[in-house]
């Protein structure tokens, strides 16, 4: 009964530094806006892009590559904070003095631990995530039963060129000379039937 009245005081040192904290993040944004100059144009007032320019949509493609770097990035960086507790443990003298196989045992694990990190970016080496060039792209083959020379003589073939205007000026009756003698500057209107 007697933690009472101590642990209300650690209560309320937390909430104290809890309302401490937010006094201070509000009076810290609420200075920038007072005091900051304010002269918007608009390139301050443009999209800012890590330097590229911001013109067209937002569904640009994005190289998959950044992120498998930054996948590989991350898991190196999560691996580095294991490294700190062993560099803390390490260096800690008592432990030393007080069997000096300690020593020996954290240098070995941390050996083997680094080794295994070495082999995993060795494997992600050799398998070539990590190279920037783009892979060379083949047109898939497909075996069909219609020979080559089937597709040569259709692409060798010279076709006829239809002017749709002189086709249409025919076939609604009007067989002017001068018309079907002009060249056509007008493409292919349909006619739609109304029913």
């Amino acid at each position: 009964m007697d933690d009472y009245p101590t642990q209300l005081s650690a209560y309320g040192s937390i909430l104290l530094m809890g309302i401490m904290g937010a006094v201070l993040v509000c009076a810290t944004i609420f200075l920038s806006k007072v005091i900051s100059p304010n002269k918007p144009n608009p390139i301050k007032l443009s999209t800012y892009e890590c330097g590229e320019e911001s013109i067209g949509t937002s569904w640009g493609q994005f190289n998959p590559r950044f992120y498998v770097i930054a996948l590989v990035f991350l898991l190196f960086d999560v691996e580095l904070i294991f490294i700190f507790p062993w560099a803390t443990v390490f260096g800690n003298a008592e432990f030393i003095t007080a069997d000096a196989r300690w020593g020996w045992f954290t240098l070995i694990e941390m050996c083997l631990f680094l080794g295994v990190l070495i082999l995993g970016l060795l494997y992600v080496w050799k398998r070539g995530d990590l190279n920037w060039i783009k892979p060379t792209h083949t047109t898939p083959v497909v075996n069909v039963n219609i020979p080559r020379s089937a597709y040569d003589s259709i692409n060798n073939r010279v076709y006829e060129v239809k002017d749709y205007k002189i086709q249409e000026t025919i076939v609604s009756g009007v067989a002017d000379e001068n018309v079907a003698k002009a060249p056509s500057t007008v493409g292919f209107k349909p006619r739609f039937k109304k029913s």
